[in-house]
This record gives structure tokens, C-alpha cells and sequence, in this order.
């Protein structure tokens, strides 16, 4: 297990054992260096910890805890865990401000608890089969137990292909669970498990912010995030920074500039294909703060040489390629000697920066008078190609269906996953059930919390999109996972929680003002970044999706994939359509004519790859592992098993 954990933590690892439980760890070196290795316990020996993340408020915790009596072995994060479960029990989940997944180990108590952060920026997966409790980072780990075989779930597949993401506790794979964001399970000594939800996202509006003005409610946001930037940087190595060129990560930078006067290092994609680019403006905010910058040039041969590994890593299919970049991005900055880089992530679902915000707004405002032809048009100032021609009269249709079901908690979302369930027949009918679509609706709606229906519009958008979207696929197949590939840390400081909490309870004017985005943001922007930065429109994170995997450079796995004889070993896929929509790409250089149909195409693709990787890959991939982890240091073993009479620690 450990040794597939080994690019997540590759600078040792150690083991603790009792007659009840193993547990192993390898770790990701960032605070105390020397001497922070894991697992880790209190002073007695009966709490012990594997952890991995960050409590960035450890230093606070720390300084309280010891107040009260607790003695401390390390200086690292990790610990205050330990000791913040003596002192507070259950409610020192709701003290941490971090990303993070544990077990917890209660030996007198023999309860065993899996924690995740309130938004899941960090992945926890179990398996309960044949009287044993496996849990890991990853499903590739509880595989590698031996304890469990890889093997799809339909109910799995079907919601990642209509919802571009599965939503814990389920995944692809079936027995495998993944543990809910803002959850702590306890499993007790017979395997029974209890559920405790800590967190969840509110957006229940605050009497006392109604009045509010722009101007204030910038002051408030540059504090909180100053704040936050400031805990993201607590760090024994250099800390790096993300610059995509858009508004998000350009604050982000600033504030890094104005909380830190060291040394700063930034890194940033640029794409061969002029219309994905945002080189210009990564640049001009490298120059603006005077940073040491870096780039990696992604173009489709590099998309295609890597989607492979991206998948085996996201342990889902993908409808995107977007994942791939990012990748390479944290390629670099391991390649630059860093581990730990500050991202502007979660500030477009907290202040309104996407479109499905703005194109909600408009449908509601074309349901008032539904024979407009002036109201269809806004579409046009989101999506150019609803304004023209016959195309456009199309695309009016395509965003005019269910308009009027304005009493539909799931509105905004709607027509984005009744275009996704358009690839649902590209699954084998083995791996398709009727009604699966009406079930996930309606499990959807079920788990909406109380109040939901008395939220605003936007709101309830921005609730969807952080449940449903950002902490399923944004913050895991575009964050953890291919970050963590090379060893390297990500954190956000947009999704600090007092971050959260006061975006969640400003009033929508100061969010979205017409379609007008992420005013309180721009506001702060405003304050210190050049116009080129504050007031650029936003240009969505896109890469290539299906052109690199046809032409002239098409890699040969693609054909190996998707010939007659792959589709029939994994028989996940239709293989009539699959064929038709080969074709269609070969006879156009993989030019795509619509978004549908590169997400077949990629679904289809990805689909093949992981079952390859899960497959026919995986005793290879399993050996190549067990031989990386040979030289790699044993740092903690601890073991109690009683093999002769007794007891016996080995450090």
C-alpha cells in the first residue's frame, strides 16, 4: 500500500501495528523536516495518527494545547491532531483550519476515525470487504492491500460521464467509497460505522451584511484573504505560487507579495494554440511582482504523451484534458526543487466568476417574457455562437429547454448535465440502468440542505457548483491528483474558512451585478494590480480536447485503445458508436464540430485507458512500485503485534 502512496510522500515512510490495525505513511517533507515522520501518537501511546495535508492554524492550536498540559514530541501541524482529539473529542475537527484526510487511531476506546477536510481538497477512499477495514489516499493503495480486486461500478461510471465527476461517498469502483467532504467517519471494533457531517456550505443570508457597500465589503474580503494567504505560507521550504494570467491568482500573488517580502517563485502553463494562451498577461503580472518565473509550454503532442498517466492518477474518466496541463505545471515545480505553491482556485464558486451564473441569470430573466427575442440575445455576450446565424437559432432552443421550470431546485445545473447525459449511450448496455439519471436527480435533491429553497437563485447555483463540480473535479482531478503526482503541495486560500464564510454571506449585488462578476474581488483588485488584470473579462481554463489525439501525431496507444479488439477486453464501451465517432475524427484531424462530441470522444478514451491502467497494467505498474518503494527509507516502525510473548517498538 505504501508503495503506490509513494508519489504522494516520496521522502519516507513508517509503520505502526497493534493486533487491530496497521497503519503506514509516507510522507511529503514540509514542516519539521527532521522530525515530523509518521505515525505519530500522544503521550501515552493510545492515539495514534496517520495524516496527510496541512492544519495551517497549528501554531495557535499548539500554543493552547500546550496551556493545557499536552507535551509535544515534533514541531509539525500534524500532531496538534493527536492532542486536539484529546482535548476537544469530536469538535476538534471544527477547529482546523487546513486540507487534510487522517485516520485516528483510539486504542482504548478501539475506534478508528477517518476525517476529511470540510471541502474535500484532500481524497480519503475505504473499503469494507471480508471482516477488514482498508482505507487510503487512493484506490490504486487498497488495491495494492490485496484485500480488494479493481472493478467498476456502473452506478459509478454512469455519474461520471453525466456529471463529469462522481459524488462521495461513491466512485468507479465498485466497493470502493470515498469519505464525504466535511465527514469524519468512526468504525468501532465490530466494523460498524457512524457518520458525523462537521461542515457543510451555507449560503443563508446575513442581516447584518445587507446594507453593505462594494467598498466594504472589499476592506473585509483583502483582510480575510490577507489572513489566509499568510497561514498558506507557514512552511520549512519555499513557497511558490500559481499565475495563470486571470484575475484569481494574480490577488493571490499580490497578497504573497504584500504579507512576504522574500523570494518569490512562480509558475505558469502557456499553450502552443494562440486561442487557450494567456501567456501576455502570466508575464505581465511575473514583471508586475518581480518574481522568478516559470513556464511550461503545453501543446497537443504533450496533452497526448500524458493523458495516460493523468488518468491512471485521477482514477476517473475524464470529458476533459484540462487535467493534463496541470500536470505538466506541477511537473515543473518539482522539476524547480519546490514542494508547496499558493493557487487562486475557488474564487470564481464563491464570487460568481462562472458562466453558469450568468447564463442562469439570463434564462430567469427570459422566462418573464419567454417570446423576447431581445432577452435570448444576453446569451450572446456569454457564448458568441448563440448570436450567430442559424447556428444561433439552435443554440436559442438548446438554452430555451426547461426554461420555465423556474421551481426546479436543480435549475442552474440542469441543462450542463442533460448535455453530459448525451454520452451515457458510449457505456455497454451492461454498464447502463434505466432510471439511473432520475435516481442520481433525485439523490441530488434529497441531500440539498435545509433552507436551500429560500436561498437566492445565485446562491443556489453557487451551492450546486461547489457540491456537485468543485470538490469532486476541481479540486481532485484538477488539483490534488495531478499535483500530487510530482509530490507537490497545493493550497487555496480562496477556500479558507473565514474566506468562505463571509463570500457565502455577502449579499449577490456585490458578487454579480448583471453579468457582471466577481465585483468585491475586482474591487480589491482594483487596489493594486493594473487594469489589463482587474478588469480583463474572465477567459475559462481550457486546453485542446479531442485534436491531439488524431493527425499526424496521433500517439499509437489511441488506436490500440479504441481498435475492435480493446474495446471487446473492456467492454465498457458501445462499440458501433464508439467506431462512428472514430471515424469522424480520423477523417477530421480529430477537429471536433461540437463540445458533445469531444466529450464522447474523450469519455470513450479515457474510459479505455483506465480500465487499461487498472487491468492489464496493473501487476507491471504494482512490481515497478514495490521496487521505487525498496529505496526509500523505513523511518517509524513500531510494532505490537504479539509474535513471542510480547510487545516490542522498533524506531
Amino acid at each position: 500500500m505504501a508503495s503506490m502512496l509513494l508519489h504522494r510522500g516520496p521522502d519516507g515512510y513508517g509503520l505502526y501495528r497493534d493486533p487491530d490495525v496497521a497503519l503506514v505513511h509516507t510522507r511529503l517533507s514540509i514542516i519539521d523536516l527532521e522530525g515530523g515522520f509518521q505515525p505519530l501518537c500522544n503521550e501515552d501511546g493510545t492515539i495514534w495518527l496517520t495524516f496527510n495535508g496541512e492544519i495551517f492554524n497549528y501554531v495557535e492550536l499548539r500554543t493552547t494545547l500546550i496551556a493545557r498540559g499536552h507535551v509535544f514530541k515534533t514541531q509539525t501541524d500534524s500532531e496538534v491532531v493527536v492532542h486536539a482529539f484529546e482535548e476537544w473529542g469530536t469538535q476538534a475537527w471544527s477547529r482546523f483550519n487546513g486540507q487534510f484526510a487522517f485516520a485516528l487511531w483510539d486504542r482504548a476506546r478501539e475506534d478508528l476515525w477517518l476525517v476529511r477536510d470540510p471541502l474535500g481538497i484532500l481524497p480519503l477512499h475505504y473499503s469494507l470487504q471480508g471482516g477488514q477495514l482498508c482505507f487510503a489516499s487512493e484506490a490504486k493503495a487498497i488495491f495494492a492491500s490485496g484485500a480488494h480486486s479493481p472493478r467498476f461500478a456502473a452506478a459509478g461510471l454512469q455519474e461520471a460521464l453525466s456529471r463529469w465527476s462522481v459524488r462521495a461517498p461513491r466512485t468507479v469502483f465498485e466497493g470502493i467509497h470515498s469519505v464525504p467532504p466535511g465527514t469524519a467517519l468512526r468504525f468501532d471494533r465490530t466494523l460498524g460505522s457512524h457518520a458525523q457531517s462537521y461542515w457543510r456550505a451555507s449560503f443563508e443570508p446575513d442581516p447584518s451584511l445587507a446594507d453593505i457597500s462594494t467598498a466594504e465589503a472589499a476592506d473585509r474580503l483583502q483582510d480575510a484573504l490577507s489572513q489566509a494567504v499568510r497561514l498558506r505560507l507557514r512552511a520549512d521550504v519555499p513557497v511558490g505560487a500559481y499565475l495563470s494570467g486571470g484575475l484569481d491568482s494574480s490577488v493571490i500573488g499580490q497578497l504573497v507579495r504584500g504579507v512576504s517580502g522574500d523570494h518569490l517563485e512562480t509558475f505558469a502553463v502557456r499553450f502552443a494554440d494562440p486561442g487557450f494562451d494567456e501567456t501576455e498577461y502570466q508575464r505581465l503580472m511575473s514583471a508586475r511582482l518581480g518574481t522568478e518565473h516559470h513556464e511550461v509550454l503545453c501543446d497537443d503532442g504533450e496533452i497526448a504523451e500524458h493523458l495516460p498517466e493523468v488518468i491512471w492518477h485521477a482514477e476517473t474518466p475524464l470529458l476533459r484534458t484540462a487535467p493534463v496541463p496541470l500536470y505538466l505545471l506541477s511537473g515543473l515545480v518539482q522539476s524547480s526543487a519546490r514542494r508547496v505553491v499558493l493557487t487562486g482556485e475557488g474564487a470564481d464558486e464563491l464570487f460568481a466568476g462562472y458562466n453558469i451564473f450568468k447564463e442562469d441569470r439570463i434564462r430567469r430573466f427570459w422566462a418573464r417574457q419567454p417570446a423576447s427575442t431581445a432577452r435570448p440575445a444576453l446569451l450572446g455576450r456569454l457564448y458568441p455562437y448563440v448570436a450567430r446565424g442559424r447556428g444561433g437559432a439552435m443554440w436559442r432552443a438548446f438554452f430555451k429547454r426547461g426554461m420555465m421550470d423556474l421551481d426546479d431546485p436543480l435549475y442552474s445545473h440542469r441543462l450542463r448535465w442533460r448535455n453530459a447525459q448525451a454520452i451515457l449511450p458510449f457505456l455497454a448496455p451492461a454498464w447502463r440502468s434505466e432510471g439511473s439519471i432520475a435516481d442520481l436527480d433525485a439523490e441530488t435533491q434529497d441531500r440539498l440542505p435545509n433552507g436551500f429553497e429560500g436561498w437566492s437563485a445565485l446562491a443556489r447555483a453557487q451551492f450546486l457548483e461547489i457540491e456537485t463540480f468543485m470538490s469532486t473535479y476541481l479540486l481532485a482531478c484538477q488539483g490534488d491528483r495531478v499535483a500530487m503526482a510530482h509530490g507537490v503541495e497545493v493550497r487555496y486560500p480562496f477556500l479558507d474558512p473565514q474566506v468562505i464564510q463571509l463570500a457565502c454571506a455577502l449579499p449577490d449585488r456585490v458578487k454579480l451585478q448583471g453579468l457582471r462578476d466577481k465585483l468585491v474581488l475586482r474591487k480589491v483588485a482594483a487596489r493594486s494590480l493594473p487594469p489589463e488584470i482587474f478588469d480583463r473579462p474572465k477567459q475559462p481554463y481550457r486546453a485542446p480536447v479531442s485534436a491531439p489525439f488524431f493527425g499526424a501525431r496521433a500517439p499509437e496507444y489511441v488506436q490500440d485503445m479504441l481498435s475492435s479488439r480493446g474495446l471487446l477486453e473492456t467492454g465498457l464501451v458501445e462499440p458501433e458508436l464508439a467506431r462512428r465517432l472514430q471515424s469522424k475524427a480520423l477523417a477530421q484531424d480529430g477537429k471536433m464540430t461540437s463540445a458533445r462530441e469531444e466529450m464522447a470522444l474523450m469519455a470513450v478514451l479515457s474510459l479505455q485507458l483506465l480500465a487499461n491502467s487498472f487491468g492489464q497494467q496493473w501487476p507491471a505498474r504494482l512490481k515497478a512500485a514495490q521496487q521505487r518503494l525498496e529505496a526509500v527509507p523505513c523511518v517509524v516502525l513500531v510494532d505490537r503485534v504479539d509474535t513471542h510473548g510480547g510487545s516490542h517498538d522498533l524506531r
